[in-house]
């Protein structure tokens, strides 16, 4: 993640800034003894702000602190949903000695060795230590969103994360960690994908295949869709709306892919598919789409459907 270093004040006042210059407005104070050029702030999402003030209160820590939680995951570059960054998280190898301030919260519990890499020069928690922590502390539709990432992202496997389980037995929020990894898949390409995944399942609604590749009856690509139901002859597609950016059409303009979109799902739908959309807002009040979903899926018929599918390999 491109953010901007802190830099304590010795350092600062050691390059000849004043103390008067550090508390003007060309800098900004992001913790105690920490400043970055105000500049710098410039256009910075959530997750940069965070890590900026990470690195300050680490900086400030001792030595035996490591980063973790959602300190780590954001120093990882996984991806978030509706996770509080306002506190940076520390964890200390000893039984006691938690704590929290307004900034910092310091947990204390066991960490092993191996259980602790080195992100530009912070001391962190491994990717699945930082998903299993989070899946035992943040409610279950976020974690899920984390460790999609965790695994789409290559940043660890289900083999570590079941090893991490098993050292989590006995902890506070280890059943309900092990339901997370349980419903991890790696398929999901988004925060939105993951979400969506969680409300079909909390609905009681079976399990799509994510990103499956349906073929004409001649063996030609026809497409790569986000979830494929089937048994119901349903198609679900998220859209996140990201398609439509400059930086993913490429040279396309964004009518063009508006097109191709509705090319491609009117494909779909001749060779027998039902397709249902959904998009952020959605998410947030489920019932109309679901609907949706439901009466597609009592419409839907497997047996007059043409080609085939396959689907994708689960991370």
């Amino acid at each position: 993640m491109d953010a901007p270093f802190p830099v304590s004040r010795c350092r600062a006042v050691a390059a000849g800034f004043t103390d008067r210059e550090l508390h003007g407005p060309k800098w900004r104070r992001v913790h105690r003894g920490a400043y970055i050029q105000a500049k710098q702030t410039e256009g910075l999402c959530l997750e940069e702000r965070h890590l900026v003030l990470t690195r300050a209160v680490a900086a400030g820590a001792s030595h035996e602190a490591v980063v973790s939680h959602v300190s780590a995951s954001v120093a990882h570059g996984l991806t978030h949903w509706n996770v509080p960054m306002g506190q940076v998280h520390l964890t200390r190898d000893r039984s006691t000695g938690g704590r929290v301030t307004r900034r910092v919260t310091v947990h204390a519990t066991r960490i092993e060795p191996d259980e602790v890499v080195r992100i530009d020069g912070l001391r962190v928690t491994s990717a699945a230590r930082t998903v299993i922590d989070l899946a035992r502390t943040v409610p279950f539709e976020q974690a899920v969103v984390i460790g999609d990432s965790a695994l789409r992202l290559g940043k660890t496997t289900r083999a570590e994360l079941s090893g991490q389980l098993a050292r989590a037995a006995g902890r506070p929020g280890a059943p309900a960690a092990r339901r997370v990894v349980e419903f991890l898949d790696g398929r999901s390409e988004s925060a939105g994908e993951s979400r969506s995944r969680v409300v079909l399942d909390v609905a009681g609604l079976p399990r799509p295949e994510p990103q499956a590749v349906l073929e004409s009856p001649s063996g030609r690509f026809i497409g790569r869709v986000d979830f494929l139901f089937p048994a119901l002859g349903v198609i679900g597609e998220f859209d996140g709306l990201m398609k439509y950016g400059a930086a993913l059409r490429g040279s396309r303009t964004a009518e063009e892919v508006v097109v191709a979109e509705k090319a491609r799902e009117d494909e779909l739908r001749a060779f027998g598919w039902l397709v249902v959309r959904w998009t952020w807002s959605d998410l947030d009040t489920p019932a109309p789409w679901l609907g949706r979903l439901r009466r597609a899926a009592t419409i839907g018929n497997p047996a007059h459907l043409l080609g085939t599918w396959v689907p994708s390999e689960r991370i």
